[in-house]
């Protein structure tokens, strides 16, 4: 029997707080802080990012940065009703 398993990767919507120095950046996800390699975007302090596996892959406006992120809690909320 072959069994086929379908994964799905994610990118986190995060602000970004912080620019040091070699291109990583500190980010805020809402409720905790990372830093991430900002290699593949231009950005600014106060900008949102998606993060994927630990980097910056898109710049987001700060609108769909903050209405990702409500979605994301809320689907985290839902996850925790049913456990």
């Amino acid at each position: 029997m072959i069994y086929r398993v379908k994964v799905m990767c994610i990118a986190v919507p995060a602000e970004v707080v912080e620019i040091k120095e070699g291109s990583i950046g500190v980010v805020d996800y809402g409720d905790l802080r990372q830093e991430v390699r900002l290699d593949l975007v231009d950005v600014k302090v106060g900008e949102f990012v998606l993060v994927h596996v630990g980097f910056a892959i898109q710049k987001l406006s700060r609108e769909e940065g903050l209405e990702t992120r409500e979605i994301f809690r809320q689907v985290y909320a839902a996850m925790e009703e049913t456990d």
